[in-house]
């Protein structure tokens, strides 16, 4: 069981990450965007932060800068549909900047969960 934070602006995609993450014993702490991310993080110790890398305020590149400028030893997993662009070259940035793995939008929860337990695992 691991503390984590899901941050995503899209209401029902969050919600349905959310119940397959709380399914599988996880305690699961939500935000809409990198800004409320940040203060969440101040506040509360987490094992793990998922963030989108498309949302409206603070996106997830700078959201994913600013925790590891912060936060060195802190996990984190990247997800983007890619906007405009393809979703590997968003997907690759987060990577080089600091996230430790990356999922392409859409993917099944099942794979949500393997990358949670591989990155958990680390």
């Amino acid at each position: 069981m691991a503390k984590i934070l899901l941050v995503d602006d899209d209401d029902n995609f969050r919600a349905m990450l959310g119940r397959v993450l709380g399914d599988a014993g996880h305690i699961v702490t939500m935000a809409v965007n990198g800004n409320e991310a940040l203060r969440l993080v101040q506040e509360n110790a987490f094992d793990l932060v998922i963030t989108d890398l498309m949302m409206p305020e603070k996106e997830g590149i700078e959201t994913i800068v600013e925790l590891r400028r912060k936060i060195p030893g802190l996990k984190i997993i990247a997800m983007s549909g890619g906007g405009f662009n393809a979703p590997e070259i968003c997907l690759n940035l987060a990577r080089k900047l600091g996230a430790v793995q990356t999922l392409a939008k859409p993917f099944p929860g099942t794979e949500l969960l393997a990358a949670v337990a591989s990155v958990l695992s680390q």
